[in-house]
């Protein structure tokens, strides 16, 4: 018995944003008074082109990333791909675990991998699509994590009976 949940940033704008700076980038190149000819788009190794084509792949690239949370009997498992391994708190690491609303922008800067603003580097968050409501992760050591929760009911559920089943005191499911 497992949750799992996989969320990824929906950053369709990016592509809109870069479509505006590609035209543009294109549209001074070629259409310019100076237009490039053939030729000497050859001599320069169609830079131009290239760099139209990087800027969509670092689009491409950067809509792929995603979280992968898990939580089960052992812990709490989590990977942000392509940026970090593999990850596993054991509920014995963890001090308290609860959810709380979150402003992404007002409290992280952001989405993604953040931390907190106003250099806080012991508070971490993952913050991606959802309803502004997240498992916040206290460790014993002091370091605090907070997961977004695209289906913050369903882990809220899952939680309780884990914390029943279990007796995992450090679970609060009803702040």
């Amino acid at each position: 018995m497992e949750y799992k949940e996989k969320q990824k940033l929906n950053l369709w704008w990016l592509y809109i944003l870069f479509g505006i700076q590609a035209i543009i980038i294109l549209s001074i190149t070629f259409l310019g008074d100076t237009g490039v000819s053939l030729e000497e788009l050859k001599e320069i190794y169609y830079l131009p082109i290239l760099g139209v084509i990087l800027i969509f792949a670092l689009a491409y690239f950067i809509n792929q990333n995603y979280l992968l949370l898990v939580v089960n009997e052992t812990g709490i498992t989590y990977k942000y791909w392509p940026f970090s391994r593999t990850r596993t708190i054991v509920w014995d690491e963890i001090d308290n675990a609860y959810f709380r609303k979150f402003d992404a922008l007002g409290e992280y800067g952001g989405w993604g991998f953040r931390y907190r603003l106003w250099f806080k580097w012991n508070d971490r968050a993952f913050i991606f699509d959802g309803d502004s409501i997240g498992l916040q992760v206290v460790l014993k050591n002091g370091k605090k994590l907070l997961f977004s929760s695209a289906n913050s009911t369903n882990l809220r559920q899952y939680l309780e009976a884990l914390k029943q089943k279990h007796q995992l005191i450090m679970i609060n499911t009803d702040v």
